[in-house]
């Protein structure tokens, strides 16, 4: 396609201009437009493009005047440039996904939802994933959430500042040790201060637990990462006796999909009565680590705080996104995909 021609004449003045080759002002519309050929009115369309650029600097019946002409007079580089392009991942890095199956969702999602689509998403995350992720917790996990409670995010690391930006930086959080490293990192990075509990073979030791001075234990209860220490019975209402009625729970129940014996163990979030526990998970293991999606469910009593202090903040989660998934939830997929998953996982461990 041919280029226009106030676009052609706009690239030959600007290198003049960059290459010195007008001191201070342009010829007049007139004279251009005679010397180069073109019309008056292609003239003065490549001039205001100049104009709007900052090269020229209009003025009326004086014409152009070029800006800061000492600035520009500077040879040019003319050597072509070569840029190293980043490598792409191969087939056989790529984790094991249904993507006929996601794409069809997509495609789906696109002809139905269509406007809907280009709906600024509220600060929470869209309605139809949130009340999707309720569902589906009630449906698989036997857990109680509201949608309002249902904050959407993109991943874990966000999820942490949240937590922080609610809980308060002047509040001790205690961690597991060792644990997920970027759980101290993200904590770190906020302000907060961290304190190692050390882990025995069923979950944090009662005696770092109790004597410890800290109002926040996050806590991964299965397969804690990399121990794969899986909190017992006995220790998970040692976790929620330690809450009370002051401290909080940060549960992050990463791969908790893939617990193999039965059904999903019962989470913290539901064996506590006293509201204590701040719930969130992924689906960054449960379906893809590039999907960067993941949701906090708050207690009801922390609603109003949340909105207090990150109320005014946009959604990090693209709007198209969150209208996949939650299809991808509602239609069954999901669960039929973490059932084929665990059924892969367990013939490989037998």
């Amino acid at each position: 396609m041919k280029e226009k021609k106030y676009l052609t004449l706009y690239r030959t003045l600007k290198e003049k201009i960059l290459s010195g080759q007008y001191e201070n002002k342009l010829p007049s519309k007139r004279i251009l437009a005679d010397r180069t050929g073109y019309s008056v009115i292609t003239v003065e369309k490549a001039c205001q493009m100049l104009t709007d650029e900052g090269y020229l600097i209009p003025k009326e019946r004086s014409g152009y005047f070029i800006a800061k002409p000492d600035v520009f007079q500077t040879p040019r580089e003319t050597k072509a440039i070569s840029i190293p392009l980043l490598p792409e991942p191969s087939a056989a890095t790529v984790p094991e996904f249904e993507y006929s199956l996601w794409f069809k969702t997509v495609r789906k999602v696109i002809s139905e939802r269509r406007e809907q689509l280009f709906i600024k998403s509220p600060n929470k995350g869209c309605a139809v994933l949130r009340n999707a992720i309720s569902s589906y917790l009630l449906r698989y996990r036997g857990m109680v959430a509201n949608p309002q409670q249902i904050i959407i995010g993109s991943g874990s690391e966000q999820l942490y500042e949240t937590v922080v930006k609610i809980l308060g930086k002047d509040k001790i959080f205690g961690i597991e040790d060792p644990s997920y490293r970027q759980i101290e990192a993200v904590y770190s990075a906020e302000g907060v201060t961290v304190k190692k509990l050390p882990m025995a073979e069923d979950g944090i030791l009662s005696d770092a637990l109790y004597q410890s001075d800290f109002q926040v234990l996050h806590v991964t209860p299965f397969r804690s990462y990399p121990s794969g220490v899986t909190a017992s019975a006995a220790k998970r209402y040692q976790y929620i006796n330690w809450a009370k009625d002051s401290n909080y729970i940060v549960e992050d129940d990463f791969n908790s999909e893939f617990f193999l014996p039965g059904n999903p163990m019962e989470s913290l979030y539901s064996l506590c009565r006293n509201e204590r526990v701040i719930y969130m998970n992924t689906f960054s293991k449960s379906l893809s680590a590039s999907m960067r999606m993941g949701y906090l469910i708050l207690p009801e009593h922390l609603l109003s705080r949340y909105e207090a202090v990150l109320g005014n903040f946009s959604c990090t989660v693209p709007v198209l996104d969150q209208y996949i998934l939650a299809e991808f939830i509602d239609s069954g997929n999901f669960e039929r995909h973490l059932n084929r998953m665990r059924r892969k996982l367990k013939s490989t461990e037998q």
